[in-house]
């Protein structure tokens, strides 16, 4: 006998707003973030800033994303920049290693990040996005059956 697998009621879909977490209401500062490009990935995305919007992050169909109260470049914190699972978009970040270089441009200045781990989450491990002491970009889209998941690459600064 051939059971049907049940389907969750109710999976995150790629339309669906990002938690932003309550720690990045208060922290208004403005986006300097324009560009995010991964060579080794053939990833050059236009980055815009992202709207905290009834306590989720709205998520660009033009473009990636920087969320807003989340650091710039440069900043200790977390750089957190994210895009739909898209081709065109971050679709190649599924393919991204450990060691991938990823530069990030602000209005005036390129920043250099060494992809250092790549893991998959659910929508609501928030603590992948939340602040932190240290520089670290975060880059992230959907992943999984039914982008019911997250894919989360964190990079560091390097020279």
């Amino acid at each position: 006998m051939f059971t049907v697998p049940t389907i969750p009621q109710r999976v995150a879909t790629e339309r669906e707003p990002i938690t932003a977490g309550r720690e990045f209401e208060g922290n208004k500062k403005e986006s300097e973030v324009v560009r995010v490009i991964i060579p080794n990935r053939d990833i050059d995305l236009e980055v815009k800033p992202a709207k905290i919007v009834r306590g989720y992050w709205e998520a660009s169909e033009i473009s990636a994303s920087h969320g807003d109260g989340s650091a710039n470049p440069g900043e200790n914190g977390n750089t957190v920049i994210f895009a739909h699972a898209r081709e065109g978009f971050f679709y190649n970040l599924k393919d991204a290693k450990k060691d991938d270089v990823v530069y990030v441009m602000t209005q005036d200045k390129w920043y250099r990040y060494k992809i250092s781990e790549i893991k998959t989450v659910y929508p609501n491990n928030i603590e992948t996005v939340a602040p932190t002491d240290n520089e670290v970009l975060t880059l992230f889209t959907c992943s999984g059956f039914f982008d019911e998941k997250r894919l989360i690459v964190k990079a560091y600064p390097t020279n």
